[in-house]
C-alpha cells in the first residue's frame, strides 16, 4: 500500500503545491486546513481534504487514528503584522498548533516529521548569505513562535523515553513564491502583493525605503526539498535553508512587477510608508547544507519564475 502524507495546512499556497509532487510520486495524500487563509481549489485531485484546525487535538487524533506514515506541518499563522496584532492567536497556531501535532504523533507512534520553519528566526543577521549555524535573534513574535515551534520538534525528537524513533527536519525557508499564491491576502507574500495591487490598478505600498532585500524561491522548488527529503535519512534532526542565496531589493521587486505590466514607479502610484515592526533589512539563505545534505539547489531563476506567476496572475 502507498504511504500515508498528512500535510497541515495542505489547503495552502506551498502545501497545495507539496501534495501535488507527492501524490505524483505515489503517496497518498491527505489534507488538513481550517481554510482561514486556504483555499480548497489548491488541494489537488487525488488527495483526501479534511477541514479543521491544528489546535484541536481531538481532531488529530481521530485523523492519525486512521493511520499516518508521515507528517509535513505546514500549518500556521505566517503574518509578522498579525502576529504583533494578536500575539496570543500567533503563539495558540504556531507553537500550541505544532506542540498538538507533536502529541499526536507520539501518541499514535507517526515516526517521521518535516516542520516549515522560517528565515525570520535570524532576525538581523550580519552574516548574509545566512548559514544554519548563525545563531537565533527572532526580531518578531511570529520568528519568536516559530522558533520555539522547531525547538520543541527538535528536543522532542531527542526525548530518550520514546520507545520508538521519531526522526524531524525544519526547513527555514526564505520568501517562497509562485504560481496560486493569494493576489489578495494583504499580509502573505510582497510579490503577490505587487502583483494583485498592479492587476486591480491599485497603488503599491512599499514599507521603510524599499532598499531591504529578501530571497525569493520558487515554489516547486521548495516542494521538490520536501519531497525528496521525506525519506531522505541524512536530514534526520537537521535544520535546513530553503532559498536561493541571492537577495532582490523590494525597489527591484516593484520595478520588475511594474516592467510586466508596462509601468515604472515614476508611471504608477507607489507609496512608501514607515518601516513594520520586525522588518528585516536583509535576508538571504546559505544554501550550502541543502545541496550536501539532499543535492539540492533551485533551478528557477527569479525572472523565469517571477514572469511565469504573472502569467498565471493574468490568467494566461
Amino acid at each position: 500500500m502507498a504511504r500515508r502524507i498528512l500535510i497541515t495546512g495542505g489547503a495552502g499556497f506551498i502545501g497545495g503545491h507539496i501534495a501535488e509532487l507527492l501524490l505524483t510520486r505515489g503517496y497518498e495524500v491527505i489534507a488538513l486546513d481550517n481554510l482561514n487563509t486556504g483555499k480548497i481549489d489548491n488541494v489537488p485531485s487525488g488527495a483526501d481534504f479534511i477541514q479543521g484546525d491544528v489546535t484541536d487535538a481531538a481532531l488529530l487524533d481521530s485523523v492519525f487514528a486512521g493511520g499516518i506514515d508521515a507528517v509535513m506541518h505546514i500549518a500556521g499563522q505566517a503574518s509578522i503584522s498579525l502576529s504583533f496584532a494578536d500575539p496570543s492567536a500567533d503563539l495558540s497556531i504556531n507553537t500550541l498548533g505544532t506542540i498538538r501535532v507533536l502529541q499526536a504523533c507520539i501518541n499514535h507512534r507517526v515516526s517521521r516529521l518535516l516542520f516549515a520553519s522560517s528565515m525570520t528566526i535570524y532576525g538581523a543577521s550580519p552574516i548574509t548569505p545566512t548559514p544554519e549555524t548563525t545563531p537565533a535573534d527572532p526580531i518578531s513574535y511570529y520568528a519568536i513562535t516559530k522558533y520555539a515551534a522547531e525547538r520543541y520538534i527538535h528536543a522532542t525528537a531527542m526525548r530518550p523515553d520514546l520507545d520508538f524513533k521519531f526522526n524531524v527536519t525544519s526547513f527555514r525557508m526564505f520568501n517562497v513564491y509562485g504560481p496560486r499564491q493569494s493576489l489578495t491576502n494583504a499580509y502573505q507574500g510582497v510579490f503577490a502583493i505587487f502583483v494583485g495591487k498592479v492587476l486591480r490598478g491599485e497603488p503599491i505600498v512599499i514599507y521603510s525605503d524599499g532598499k531591504q532585500a529578501r530571497d525569493f524561491v520558487h515554489v516547486t522548488d521548495v516542494a521538490r526539498a520536501w519531497v525528496n527529503a521525506l525519506d531522505s535519512a541524512v536530514s534526520f534532526g537537521q535544520v535546513i535553508n530553503i532559498g536561493t542565496g541571492q537577495p532582490t531589493s523590494v525597489n527591484q521587486l516593484a520595478d520588475l512587477v511594474l516592467a510586466a505590466f508596462g509601468h515604472t514607479r515614476d508611471t504608477y502610484p507607489v507609496e512608501y510608508r514607515t518601516a513594520q515592526a520586525g522588518d528585516m533589512r536583509v535576508s538571504a539563505a546559505d544554501i550550502s547544507r541543502a545541496y550536501q545534505l539532499l543535492g539540492w539547489s533551485p533551478r528557477i531563476g527569479i525572472d523565469e519564475g517571477m514572469a511565469e506567476t504573472i502569467d498565471w496572475a493574468r490568467g494566461g
